[in-house]
């Protein structure tokens, strides 16, 4: 059955108003998740909060969508706010020593080489190298490697197959970043097997800032030390009326590493967005976004665009990066906002990012502003 894409872009205001090119920076919420999050903070009016340990029950249903999207189980799913305080959770709760080193790459998104770097501090070894070198990295050890399984600035699109059985031939723990890419490409955590999976929702999952989670694999948990302690870092957390005093008894799913209380006007709104995805499905979701994708490179090429996924493999994603030989992409980036088509600037590449609530007209528009600004 063919979807109506024109009906689901319905359920984004922006994209009346503006040509939205940009999820790589921000996606966009759905209709559905600002009412969502509107009806919590009804609840919470009409209830006085005397209900707050339902919102933890619905937690756990949020837990379960998200384990059905990227092929997992709810008890694999902790939420977090940031990728900054996921990747806190796993430094944190590993045991580090001199000699131990990290791997990431070269032109990583900055929270895995600060990461790595800051621990460098502590005599553990920082390693920036490229996916052809990698391997020959691993094989001098790596306690560690951080990727992202789409590059932020370049739209590298990881081969995560390859990736995970490297790491798991050299006893390496993989922790992927997928903030650039679930939500518009399929993620099978079952078949990939990472040790840890963070997605911050706010991009290609269209939920609201302070909606993201760590998928903590079974295994990894088993050995992973919670960093953050609180009330609910002992199992009997929900006996309210009388919890626990000494030493806490931690669950052995990964709410384990929520410690507090979570962010639920946020995480109901994500709800919204999965639910919503799951409806249109993940495979259909990720045909459109790659058909958008490809339409969008033909665009920037006919515009006098260098693309590096017509120079190298593994650029096939919906992050698509573009030098103008000659043209300033930060001024591209001003010249095209007068005309209110948003893309971005970085490091010296123009970048457009679609989703599926595009459609060919946005990519029209680009066109016609590309052939129209001055310096062609």
């Amino acid at each position: 059955m063919n979807l109506d894409w024109e009906s689901v872009r319905a359920q984004f205001p922006p994209l009346e108003r503006w040509t939205f090119l940009n999820t790589a920076t921000f996606g966009q919420l759905p209709r559905r998740a600002v009412e969502a999050v509107a009806r919590h903070f009804a609840r919470r009016d009409r209830e006085a909060c005397r209900d707050f340990l339902e919102w933890f029950a619905d937690a756990d249903r949020i837990r379960g969508k998200l384990a059905r999207l990227i092929h997992a189980s709810a008890e694999d799913i902790t939420f977090v706010p940031n990728a900054s305080t996921a990747l806190a959770s796993l430094i944190g709760g590993l045991e580090w020593k001199p000699g131990d080193r990290i791997v990431t790459f070269e032109g990583e998104f900055p929270n895995n080489i600060y990461v790595a770097e800051v621990l460098a501090t502590r005599g553990v070894e920082a390693v920036q190298t490229d996916w052809d070198s990698l391997e020959t990295v691993l094989r001098h050890g790596a306690r560690l490697v951080l990727l992202s399984t789409v590059n932020y600035v370049t739209g590298f699109r990881l081969p995560l197959e390859e990736a995970a059985a490297l790491c798991r031939r050299y006893g390496a723990l993989l922790y992927l970043d997928g903030t650039q890419s679930v939500g518009a490409l399929r993620f099978d955590a079952a078949r990939i097997r990472p040790a840890a999976l963070f997605v911050d929702a706010y991009k290609w999952l269209l939920g609201p800032t302070g909606s993201g989670f760590l998928y903590v694999d079974p295994e990894l948990r088993t050995r992973l030390q919670p960093a953050v302690i609180g009330w609910r870092s002992d199992r009997r957390w929900r006996q309210v009326d009388n919890l626990h005093h000494g030493a806490p008894d931690f669950s052995g799913a990964a709410e384990r590493f929520e410690g507090g209380m979570l962010p639920f006007a946020p995480l109901y709104g994500l709800e919204a967005s999965v639910d919503l995805m799951l409806e249109l499905g993940p495979e259909r979701i990720e045909q459109r976004v790659r058909e958008l994708a490809e339409a969008a490179r033909a665009v920037l090429r006919r515009a006098g665009g260098r693309l590096l996924s017509d120079e190298a493999p593994h650029y096939d994603s919906p992050v698509i990066a573009a030098r103008f030989p000659g043209r300033d992409p930060a001024r591209l980036v001003r010249e095209l906002y007068a005309r209110r088509i948003l893309v971005s600037a970085r490091h010296g590449f123009l970048r457009v990012s679609v989703h599926f609530y595009n459609n060919e007209a946005d990519l029209e528009r680009l066109e016609t502003a590309l052939g129209e600004l001055p310096g062609r």
